[in-house]
């Protein structure tokens, strides 16, 4: 297989037509065609079903897409580290993260990332769902849930304990809990994607249910809710460090009970040809998350 078939091959796919990739490729469309035809002589597979109005992908074509995927990015990560700045990234990064993670941290980080790699594009996904990293083509997720797919690879990037936070005027119109019993009698902020607060207590954890004025499926709405004053919040502590550190929000600690100890995950399709880029971006969050933490947040 050669390189420059495989290129056509996911240019297709990316295009969704022959012609279309023959202009993102400045070439005829005659030579696309031709490069697929060797690519599927030399494969002996059929990976495009073609007609005059539609093209789509054969089950072997979506079956070798990610390790054409895999050949590109391994060439492009070799270049890039036997290059004169093998430090730079380039291309595409394609990333999901959580939202409240990816607006407290990764968003304020991008400007100094791109400034020191000129080449390199990212395409953020801010979910607090948890996307296919493979089906999507993502080259990395941030994720602070706890894992589940042992066949994917993670690397711990930060500690991200939950806390329970309220703002200043809550605690002088309404007091604090001094312990989880005392959850009842104040109002919460319910965030959807945690119905009931993990809570450990004596060693177990159990789930505390929790009821308030306000409900939301975003960590950003809740978090501003909690700094309105409209109530307790349990978030991330990296959902809310920049709140803690200007004191807009203040650490609310139960005297029975302990916080679920969580953490920042990178998880990455597979530990073989790594991009560049991904590498980079990681140190740079690693970097970023560091000089974060020796600030105090």
């Amino acid at each position: 297989m050669f390189l420059p078939d495989i290129r056509t091959f996911l240019a297709v796919v990316s295009a969704g037509s022959l012609s279309a990739a023959a202009r993102q490729l400045n070439v005829a469309p005659m030579q696309v065609s031709r490069r697929i035809a060797v690519l599927e002589d030399d494969l002996r597979v059929r990976l495009f079903h073609r007609t005059t109005r539609s093209l789509t992908l054969t089950a072997e074509g979506e079956a070798f897409a990610p390790y054409a995927q895999a050949m590109v990015d391994a060439e492009a990560g070799a270049r890039a580290d036997l290059s004169p700045l093998p430090g730079k990234a380039s291309g595409v990064l394609r990333i999901t993260a959580p939202s409240g993670f990816g607006q407290s941290v990764v968003l304020p980080m991008l400007p100094g990332l791109l400034e020191a790699n000129p080449e390199l594009r990212v395409d953020l996904d801010l979910s607090d769902r948890q996307l296919d990293i493979v089906g999507q083509g993502l080259d990395l997720a941030l994720r602070i849930a706890p894992l589940e797919d042992s066949e994917l690879v993670a690397r711990l990037v930060v500690p991200n304990p939950r806390m329970i936070c309220a703002s200043p005027g809550y605690i002088r119109r309404h007091g604090q809990p001094a312990n989880s019993a005392e959850l009842e009698q104040h109002r919460c902020i319910r965030l959807d994607s945690v119905g009931m607060w993990p809570l450990i207590v004596d060693g177990v954890r159990i789930r505390k249910r929790i009821d308030g004025p306000v409900a939301t499926t975003s960590v950003e709405a809740a978090r501003t809710a909690a700094v309105q004053g409209l109530g307790l919040v349990m978030l991330s502590y990296w959902d809310v460090f920049r709140q803690l550190n200007d004191h807009s929000l203040v650490e609310v600690r139960l005297e029975d009970a302990a916080m679920e100890e969580l953490s920042v995950w990178a998880v990455i399709p597979s530990r073989r040809y790594v991009p560049n880029r991904v590498n980079v971006f990681l140190a740079a969050l690693q970097g970023e998350v560091s000089k974060l933490a020796a600030q105090g947040g």
